[in-house]
């Protein structure tokens, strides 16, 4: 008969990891111990490989450790060993965590886009002025050529009533009658109520 070949350490002649659960659930911190010392490394290790940030595996490599600690009157032997059970929760922690972190960082792009989302939409912003322009420029067809005149160079390229009535040589009473009654019709064109 072949005699078995350990790598690394010996294994104890002491309690298993099933026998030390079940002290564990009882309360005993010794035990603990024993179970915190045998699967520390493999629990560090699968977390490790899921997670890849050494800092976050220790992290929930405390966790899962102290998950033991708690949920230990949980393990039932006859659902696998001790150590699946271990191994188990420590995965199943560190696909929450990663799960997590993509959740997260989900949010933050979302959030992200609203920033950068303008509180209008300019094409739309853009099609309505542009629809608005054309329609003050059928209005300004509308007006007779003096009215236009005067509209035009009051409204357009901004001078003051004294200042059209002397560049088109009219009286001030005519250009602001003229002003009055071609803003008049612009608005019944534009279908402004007053």
């Amino acid at each position: 008969m072949k005699e078995a070949v350990y790598i690394g350490p010996v294994p104890s002649a002491g309690p298993d990891l099933q026998d030390l659960l079940v002290q564990v659930a009882r309360g005993d911190q010794d035990a603990f111990a024993q179970v915190y010392d045998t699967v520390c490394g493999p629990v560090l290790g699968l977390i490790r490989t899921v997670l890849r940030d050494p800092a976050q595996s220790e992290e929930v490599a405390q966790e899962v450790l102290v998950e033991v600690w708690r949920t230990a009157p949980r393990y039932q032997p006859s659902r696998g060993s001790a150590m699946n059970w271990v191994l188990t929760l420590a995965h199943h922690r560190a696909v929450d965590r990663v799960r997590s972190v993509e959740a997260s960082a989900a949010r933050e792009h979302r959030a992200a886009l609203l920033d950068r989302t303008p509180a209008y939409d300019e094409v739309t912003e853009q099609v309505e002025t542009r629809l608005e322009r054309e329609q003050v420029r059928r209005c300004l067809r509308t007006l007779s050529e003096l009215q236009r005149e005067s509209v035009t160079l009051a409204y357009y390229r901004g001078l003051t009533y004294s200042e059209v009535a002397e560049l088109l040589g009219a009286p001030l009473g005519t250009i602001k009658t003229r002003l009055r009654d071609g803003l008049i019709r612009m608005r019944d064109c534009l279908g402004v109520n007053a």
